[in-house]
């Protein structure tokens, strides 16, 4: 009985530690649509990192409200890595969603992701659906 709780034990050590995300094969890849002496990574071609600037990393838009004047009441405004070249290979984007009186947001999912929520003026509810696949 001791011998096979140790072979228990082991199997599930060992199924876990193969259970991770690779790492990124770079620490920055900023985003190109022209492939000009560029590298393919991540589906997208990766600007020479020698040639960043800051403007890579700048996104201007957040401030503006968006237009919930619609059936949900809600308007997102995404910056992901087609706004925001500077986020290719780093595993984030983000968001913003204005609210109108009992607006909605629409059931969604963020496979292997994580949300963040911060609420500047009044209320928001959140429902989570926890173990769905």
């Amino acid at each position: 009985m001791k011998l096979f709780l140790i072979l228990i034990i082991c199997a599930s050590a060992i199924s876990s530690s193969f259970a991770y995300d690779p790492s990124p094969l770079q620490d920055i890849c900023v985003a190109i649509a022209e492939p000009e002496n560029a590298v393919f990574v991540n589906g997208k071609f990766c600007k020479n990192p020698n040639l960043t600037v800051a403007e890579d990393f700048l996104f201007q838009g957040l401030n503006i409200p968006g237009n919930t004047n619609n059936k949900l009441g809600s308007k997102v405004t995404p910056v992901t890595v087609d706004q925001l070249p500077g986020l290719n290979t780093l595993g984030i984007s983000l968001a913003r969603i204005d609210f109108a009186p009992y607006g909605l947001n629409p059931p969604h999912t963020h496979p292997r992701g994580t949300e963040f929520l911060v609420v500047l003026e009044g209320e928001l509810y959140v429902g989570r659906l926890m173990g769905l696949v």
